[in-house]
């Protein structure tokens, strides 16, 4: 099964008061844009791939794949796969006329969705895919994220 994450808000949050992990070493830091990485990524990203989640990152931003997957490595996170919004595009808008949902995880293989955004949320009541929502205020958002993965296995609603 596969679970991505949203990156604003959601992974990387710029928030005050929100707790993060170590930043990365400064002399890393000249090679990679060190983000401020929400506390508790690594742990919770081991514990999903230990039950079996392929673990990705869904954004709509226009962030590099390969430069997030270095930065998030240094952070001991390994990822499986990113969509940012130049791929969503090349997937879902064949035409300029085309207008896919803000995100669509299902067209991915994703089987489930992590993000901040309420919208994001009824988008995929309203194209069939499932989000788990959390706010950057949220301080029990990895077992949030753990409940709703571990639910969606139980159900066996993914693929």
């Amino acid at each position: 099964m596969r679970i991505s994450f949203d990156l604003d808000d959601t992974l990387v949050c710029y928030h005050a008061g929100v707790p993060q992990e170590p930043r990365l070493h400064w002399f890393l830091r000249l090679f990679i844009h060190d983000e401020p990485l929400r506390q508790g990524t690594p742990e919770l990203m081991r514990q999903l791939r230990q039950r079996g989640w392929e673990v990705w990152v869904y954004t709509t931003s226009n962030r590099s794949p390969a430069a997030v997957r270095r930065w998030l490595r240094w952070h001991g996170v390994l990822l499986d796969g990113m969509v940012n919004q130049d791929a969503h595009d090349r997937h879902l808008r064949r035409s300029p006329q085309d207008r896919p949902p803000s995100k669509n995880p299902a067209a991915f293989g994703i089987d489930l969705h992590v993000d901040d955004s309420d919208g994001v949320r009824m988008e995929g009541e309203q194209h069939g895919f499932q989000v788990a929502v959390v706010t950057p205020d949220d301080r029990d958002w990895t077992a949030k994220v753990l409940c709703a993965a571990d639910e969606l296995a139980r159900r066996g609603d993914g693929r």
